[in-house]
């Protein structure tokens, strides 16, 4: 019987490539571990846990010196094992029902600028409060996510039935609101009413007696807010605000332009309008070229917000400026830093453009 040919040998070379590796050739590859970050640093593995996690209990020493050792060697924390550590993941979420996008996009820009540099990033949920399935929509967005927190600006923020889900889920929350509706370190006052006053103030000095308001949604807390200081600066030069000089829009430039129209066809018209954001002002420029009036000469127009639309509208808008990023931001650091911060230039103020003028003389 003819023998078996002789399989050929494993190649001893490779065997002997893969054994060149020496001990210290492995150990300089290994990837540093928090233990080692630890070590080297001369603190605990919860100090180091902590400054990753941007805790504001660790002293700014300890703080720069782990940082700087982290940067040295490369340590790169794991991101799933922290979400399973903390139970929750590293998302901040913004829930919103607002219809501005110049609004929103100031509010993202806010908190992006918040959280440069640390390990939490944004996600941004638009919403409908008035779905019935609203709250189990939110609920299930909350647990799906596993967020560390949630940021809610106007009108969401007013949403009693949205803050007992999300006490309920135990995750963490700021709210921003005209007014106060909350703890002080869940809570970001803008003071609306401020605003409104000082837009009532300005066209009733130019001298203006009949003057009109176009608000946003009642649904909002701030258009109250800003009708009662705007009403109040008018009573106090005499001034009255019927209720047929007041209209309501939806933040959108299309109800500004429909209002306007309304107003405008008015017998007498008003000489000046207070419009609850800029891109309703918008819309009543356009009404008033309809009409063939010219702003400011026949028609004044006060704006809200102080957006990019109040400089590129002709002549630019007087506006009520809010620091919408300025809130966003301190918004976001309240929530991670779990406490209330120093907040006093979140007023309104008035910017007095070349939208306003001393009425015609008729």
């Amino acid at each position: 019987m003819p023998s078996r040919p002789k399989q050929p040998s494993r190649s001893k070379p490779a065997v002997k490539a893969r054994s060149t590796a020496t001990p210290s050739a492995a150990k300089a590859k290994r990837r540093p571990t928090i233990n080692d970050i630890a070590r080297m640093s001369g603190v605990s593995k919860k100090t180091v846990s902590r400054i990753i996690n941007d805790s504001p209990v660790v002293n700014e020493e300890t703080r720069a010196k782990v940082k700087r050792i982290i940067a040295e060697t490369g340590y790169v924390p794991d991101p799933q094992a922290r979400g399973l550590a903390f139970r929750k993941s590293f998302l901040i979420a913004m829930i919103y029902d607002n219809p501005s996008p110049e609004y929103i996009v100031s509010m993202q820009k806010g908190i992006l600028s918040a959280i440069e540099g640390t390990s939490f990033q944004l996600v941004v949920r638009p919403c409908d409060r008035t779905k019935p399935t609203f709250l189990s929509d939110m609920r299930s967005f909350v647990e799906r996510q596993r967020l560390f927190g949630v940021l809610l600006p106007p009108s969401v923020s007013e949403d009693e039935g949205l803050v007992k889900v999300l006490r309920e889920l135990n995750c963490d929350y700021v709210r921003i609101a005209s007014v106060s509706l909350d703890k002080p370190e869940v809570m970001l006052v803008t003071n609306d009413h401020i605003g409104g006053y000082e837009a009532g103030q300005h066209l009733a000095e130019q001298g203006h007696k009949i003057i009109a308001h176009v608000s946003g949604l009642k649904s909002f807390r701030s258009v109250h807010e800003r009708r009662r200081g705007f009403a109040r600066a008018l009573a106090e030069n005499g001034i009255d605000l019927p209720e047929k000089l007041v209209l309501e829009g939806a933040y959108t430039f299309e109800s500004g332009l429909a209002c306007g129209e309304k107003l405008l066809a008015m017998k007498p018209r008003p000489t000046a309008v207070f419009a609850g954001n800029d891109e309703m002002a918008a819309g009543i420029y356009r009404a008033a070229r309809n009409h063939g009036l010219e702003i400011p000469r026949d028609l004044s127009v006060v704006g809200y917000d102080d957006n990019p639309t109040s400089l590129r509208l002709w002549p630019p808008l007087t506006t009520i400026r809010i620091p919408t990023e300025n809130n966003a931001r301190m918004a976001a650091t309240m929530l991670i830093k779990k406490a209330p911060v120093p907040h006093d230039d979140t007023l309104p103020s008035l910017v007095v453009r070349e939208s306003t003028a001393k009425p015609a003389k008729s």
